[in-house]
């Protein structure tokens, strides 16, 4: 290269270095406050936090705070029940049900049925529950239901 092509490309480099400083620095003051301010609120939420504690154990007769439906028990109070795909395979062959039927007594589709029993799809808490239904009753009835529709 020629002397004067590297001076024009050393004071274009100096140049741009010199445009960037300026942009870099405003970037780093933004995210130094923005930093700050996070630091700010995770101290604030963890006060609240503790506020909540401490106002929980001064009044217990209170009630608390509305929280996500309560899970179908079953058995033993306190347990949860899971949903198990095998569990929903050996409920519709203890039935004697295909997966139209059971789909039909579930009122759901054949698909989702099938989706169940794979695990490919986990039901939603609606259908679990008409699922736990169907567990409590026998092979008389589901038939006696199946046949009513």
């Amino acid at each position: 290269m020629t002397t004067f092509a590297e001076s024009l490309k050393k004071e274009i480099a100096r140049v741009a270095r010199k445009e960037l400083r300026d942009e870099l620095l405003s970037l780093r003051k933004s995210s130094a406050s923005f930093r700050s301010d996070i630091a700010e609120l995770k101290r604030k939420i963890k006060g609240l936090e503790s506020q909540v504690k401490v106002l929980s154990r001064a009044a217990p007769n209170l009630p608390a705070a509305p929280r996500e439906a309560p899970a179908v028990t079953r058995g033993k109070p306190g347990r949860k029940v899971v949903f198990g795909a095998a569990e929903l395979l050996e409920l519709r062959k203890h039935l004697g049900f295909t997966q139209a039927q059971m789909a039909e007594l579930l009122g759901v589709s054949s698909l989702s049925i099938y989706k169940w029993e794979s695990g490919q799809v986990t039901p939603r808490a609606a259908q679990l529950e008409k699922i736990f239904a169907v567990r409590k009753i026998g092979k008389r009835e589901a038939n006696a239901r199946i046949n009513a529709d």
